[in-house]
């Protein structure tokens, strides 16, 4: 684990930060749905393309814990700030718990600057949750791959450099490093579609196709041992996807807590603050409470999977829980506001939009139910 004080300098440094230049300019870049593309190079200045990955590829090589610290940090100033190293993150952690020797120097020491962006790919038209349900494929000519299919839902897709795709080989799923030029095409790659969101602006969504789109056979994350495993080790980088989104959740969810209560103490009506009316104090002990328990929760996933390199019920958990609870303080947060909290003036409203994302990504919420109580029966199973 990092030593708790560099944990906390570092986290204390982001929310510094997040104050000083993110949120006096989060909502007009949200409402444009402009790329914040000055915030990301103060970003990769500040190390945070590289924060979990090891020192000896150029990262700083701090825990987990610490991660999810500052993903917190960014969601509570604009969550889509977290939406830009998450991913790359996971393609980072794919690498490193699965890449081979060459393959980390080849692309570690360029992600950990933010010179080179990586992504996920996993999801397709159709298959989402149903990730057995593959359709990309990729078919092996001599010494390359040649892969066909359509991909959706890729965060950072026409941005990135590198993708970490899942496609369907003969040995199984697969998961290729797929080195691209960043932009609308890149060999037989094309973007065919920026995804329009509620919310989760400023960066963008899109569908790629690949149409014969040719790559070496040292793209099969870990050689030609990893052919046919990628699936495993993808849904592995997802456990830390899981507790990413929860922490962004606690991010979301504080910052609507906070405006909340700090609102509550100077708006009068009858005479007095309404913190001072009884049914607003009970909404927001609610809310305290629930915040702090999503917080707890989205630790201990953290500190489980470093500790025991799985944490597949607990970060289902996490999520879970802090998901539907940001949704929950969010729409609280605008109750307590009144008619203020339904303005563009205020970012309550950007809070609510952004909220529903984090119940629906990196697994929805009803699959996280399943993967729970899968989880629990295992653990309690009945000789």
């Amino acid at each position: 684990m990092t030593d708790p004080e560099t944990r906390a300098e570092l986290v204390a440094g982001v929310r510094r930060w997040v104050e000083r230049e993110v949120v006096g300019i989060a909502s007009d870049l949200e409402h444009a749905d402009e790329y914040p593309a000055a915030l990301v190079q103060q970003m990769r200045e500040m190390g945070l393309f590289g924060i979990t990955v090891p020192e000896e590829y150029g990262g700083l090589g701090l825990d987990l814990l610490s991660y999810i610290g500052v993903v917190e940090e960014l969601s509570a100033g604009w969550m889509s700030l977290s939406g830009v190293i998450n991913t790359h993150h996971i393609a980072a952690g794919l690498l490193v718990a699965h890449g081979t020797e060459a393959q980390r120097r080849r692309w570690l020491p360029r992600m950990v600057t933010g010179e080179l962006r990586g992504c996920l790919s996993l999801s397709e038209p159709d298959a989402g949750s149903d990730t057995r349900n593959i359709s990309c494929r990729a078919v092996r000519d001599g010494d390359e791959f040649v892969i066909d299919g359509t991909k959706t839902w890729v965060t950072n897709g026409e941005r990135a450099g590198l993708v970490a795709l899942a496609a369907r080989t003969e040995e199984g799923i697969t998961c290729f490093m797929v080195e691209k030029e960043p932009g609308p095409t890149s060999g037989g790659i094309t973007v065919s579609r920026n995804i329009g969101k509620l919310g989760y602006k400023g960066l963008e969504t899109v569908e790629m196709s690949y149409t014969a789109h040719r790559v070496s056979a040292d793209a099969v994350l870990g050689g030609d041992a990893g052919l046919g495993h990628g699936l495993s080790a993808i849904l592995g980088g997802l456990e830390v996807g899981r507790i990413n989104i929860a922490a962004r959740a606690v991010g979301v969810a504080r910052a609507a807590f906070e405006a909340a209560i700090a609102y509550a103490q100077v708006r009068e009506t009858f005479g007095k603050p309404i913190a001072q009316h009884q049914a607003i104090q009970h909404k927001l002990a609610d809310m305290g409470t629930k915040l702090q328990a999503a917080r707890l929760l989205t630790e201990h996933a953290a500190v489980l999977r470093m500790t025991t390199g799985r944490a597949d019920v607990e970060a289902g958990m996490a999520k879970l829980f802090a998901s539907e609870t940001a949704l929950e303080i969010a729409t609280d947060a605008m109750r307590i506001h009144g008619g203020v909290g339904y303005t563009t003036d205020l970012p309550l409203e950007r809070y609510f939009r952004d909220a529903p994302l984090m119940i629906i990504g990196e697994g929805t919420n009803e699959i996280q139910r399943t993967v729970i109580a899968r989880g629990l029966l295992q653990r309690h199973a009945i000789d």
